[in-house]
């Protein structure tokens, strides 16, 4: 976890996670002239350094802002970079990171492909399979159809249903589906997933 205060300028700030981020989430801790979401890097979007998205949004990802926004700069094992966008960067401004990173038999950071009526087995190097799972869909031309779902083995990752909720919506927890079964080496998207590319987050049980 960074804090920080915008300078207004591209820069860089360091770290101690010991290598490098695969994931970065980025919040301005006050109002700022711009977007006030969580930005987010991920190392499985299409062109990392140049492309983002919002948590809150539902819509294809940010292509093409990379200066603004890492600074079109890959992370490194002691440093991640930004641009001059207000959201991540305003100065004077207070912002909080969190950075991700795959750890191996602990968690993963990673992306997969699924087609809907095949089921998609993700190997996240586990061995007792996955107690948190995040996943966001990153294809294009996905309109208002990016879900970010959430699931967990307190509320369930087995076989039937499993209830999730989503992070870029504000409706209740949705039960009675079968998205996403117990597999050891990490989860199974089941059959009846939307069909897409997905990037995903995931902790060992």
């Amino acid at each position: 976890v960074v804090a920080y205060t915008g300078t207004g300028s591209a820069r860089t700030l360091n770290h101690n996670l010991t290598v490098a981020p695969e994931m970065i989430w980025c919040k301005s801790r006050e109002t700022v002239s711009s977007s006030n979401s969580w930005w987010v890097y991920h190392k499985n979007l299409p062109t990392p350094n140049d492309d983002a998205f919002t948590v809150n949004s539902v819509g294809d990802i940010a292509t093409g802002n990379g200066t603004l926004l890492w600074n079109s700069t890959a992370p490194t094992s002691t440093v991640f970079s930004l641009g001059t966008y207000n959201g991540l960067n305003q100065s004077g401004k207070d912002y909080i990171a969190y950075l991700w990173a795959t750890l191996a038999g602990i968690s993963k950071v990673g992306s997969f492909s699924h087609t809907n009526g095949s089921s998609t087995d993700v190997d996240c190097g586990f061995s007792s399979g996955s107690s948190l799972v995040w996943v966001r869909r990153i294809d294009s031309g996905i309109s208002n159809d990016a879900l970010f779902y959430v699931w967990d083995s307190a509320r369930g990752i087995v076989s039937g249903n499993d209830p999730y909720l989503t992070m870029n919506s504000n409706a209740i927890e949705v039960t009675g589906t079968d998205l996403i079964d117990p597999l050891n080496s990490g989860f199974q998207m089941a059959s009846g997933f939307t069909t897409g590319t997905y990037i995903f987050y995931a902790i060992a049980a």
